[in-house]
């Protein structure tokens, strides 16, 4: 089956209604600085029409058949906006939604401001809540603090639990970084046992000298890692990242299959399905996630929000026009074309495509550019995970529940020995993807629509 074409892909933009503007100073934020992209002294809420125009354009922009339409709301912090700049949202959602199109909403914040308000606003119009904490007390707050430097957790639990109390969905995102990055499963198990069942585990890498906290001077001390001299010390090491996703599987394919969901867990089931993922990082191509700033500047994507990626303006040109542009097209491709040998040679490029472009800047063993930082923990992770989602596939291809194969995951019944290289799925012919109303692969029992397609993975 072929893929769609380009244009007739789905269409996501994450909006920065409030630009970089957060009230907090997280130490390894990779957005705070785009404040240099504007004018000084300007500012920063997205003005009525400008809204006004992306969301009839946004709308516009979806596939015919879509009967469901995402809009995402991030920051910076979005919240600093206040909940009446919500209210017209919903408003001008209603006026320019189509019959039968239904309008979602997701939101990402650091839920330091929640409350009450917020919490009757979310539940009453169904907002999906993306709130962001890295684990416990003394791992979150090593680099997640206000602006006079304290620490942020207390805040955050409090904006949980109010989530949880007025019953808004809610998911978790956590940074994976060098502080908390080798406590996987403590990581895992904390935020399980705080009620969180949809998690994105994150990884933090950052080039040195990128960013408002960004580190400069002399490369570490020969007999360090080498990696540490081209990143920042916040930034995760690759094999530290595989440990970390490792020691969290482990945990999870023990007790909580089909009860907590966790983004790249999903993905990579996705990938032993022979479905490609539909996250952007683990797609052949990317392109169709953009991202739209405070005064409708629309870029490529959220993480190259950079004047060379610039496509141009909602008030000049809309948004379906700059999303299908050969420029934005172009884009999708490199990623792609660009993979070096060695990417093109692995045996788990079906689940991983070479990663996210952004991270793609150390060299191959054999010296080529273009291979992804974090290439050496994603191997040892897919590796680690081959005979358990074989099993999972085997459940879910016969109609039963993935869930099953935990009693093998806890050594109770054998589980099947490795495929060998040339049986891998990653190089047989794609299935099919699922319909949007049929049940998701990864065994959830939820429509496909409503799980791994869903805005809680992306």
């Amino acid at each position: 089956m072929q893929p769609p074409a380009f244009s007739d892909q789905g269409l996501h933009v994450m909006s920065k209604p409030i630009g970089p503007i957060c009230n907090l100073d997280c130490e390894y934020c990779y957005y705070l600085h785009k404040e240099d992209l504007y004018p000084s002294g300007q500012g920063w809420r997205m003005g009525d029409e400008t809204l006004e125009a992306y969301v009839a354009q946004y709308i516009d922009a979806q596939p015919a058949g879509a009967s469901e339409i995402t809009f995402a709301w991030q920051g910076g912090e979005p919240t600093l906006l206040g909940v009446e700049f919500f209210e017209r949202i919903v408003a001008l959602q209603r006026r320019y939604a189509p019959r039968g199109k239904r309008i979602v909403n997701s939101l990402q914040t650091n839920g330091v401001l929640l409350d009450e308000a917020w919490c009757r606003f979310f539940r009453e119009h169904d907002f999906l809540i993306g709130i962001s904490i890295d684990g416990p007390a003394e791992l979150h707050d090593r680099y997640r603090y206000d602006k006079k430097g304290r620490g942020t957790f207390a805040a955050v639990l409090e904006g949980l639990k109010l989530l949880k109390t007025h019953q808004v969905q809610f998911n978790v995102l956590t940074v994976v970084n060098r502080h908390n990055g080798d406590h996987g499963r403590r990581v895992y198990s904390y935020l399980r046992d705080c009620g969180a069942e949809f998690i994105q585990f994150i990884p933090i890498v950052e080039p040195r000298g990128v960013g408002r906290h960004a580190e400069t001077g002399d490369a570490p001390m020969v007999g360090s890692d080498p990696l540490d001299g081209i990143v920042s010390s916040r930034s995760v090491r690759p094999e530290q990242f595989g440990r970390f996703l490792i020691d969290v599987f482990d945990e999870w394919s023990k007790r909580d299959i089909g009860r907590v969901f966790v983004q790249v867990f999903d993905q990579a089931l996705s990938a032993w399905m022979g479905i490609e993922p539909s996250l952007c990082i683990f797609r052949k191509q990317c392109g169709r996630a953009l991202a739209i700033e405070h005064n409708g500047d629309l870029y490529s994507c959220d993480h190259f929000v950079e004047p060379d990626y610039l496509l141009g303006n909602i008030r000049d040109l809309p948004i379906v026009e700059m999303a299908n542009s050969p420029r934005q097209e172009a884009f999708a491709r490199d990623k792609e074309t660009s993979l070096p040998q060695y990417c093109l040679d692995c045996d788990v490029r079906f689940a991983c495509n070479g990663g996210c472009p952004k991270n793609r800047f150390i060299e191959t063993p054999a010296g080529e550019p273009g291979l992804n930082y974090l290439c050496k923990g994603y191997r040892k992770f897919f590796a680690h995970i081959d005979r358990l989602m074989r099993e999972m596939v085997v459940e879910v291809k016969a109609g039963r529940p993935a869930a099953n194969v935990m009693q093998r995951a806890r050594g109770k019944q054998p589980i099947a020995a490795p495929m060998q290289r040339t049986q891998n799925v990653g190089r047989s012919r794609p299935a099919a993807p699922p319909g949007r109303n049929d049940l998701c692969p990864c065994g959830s029992g939820r429509k496909y629509k409503k799980c791994c397609l869903s805005a809680r993975n992306g």
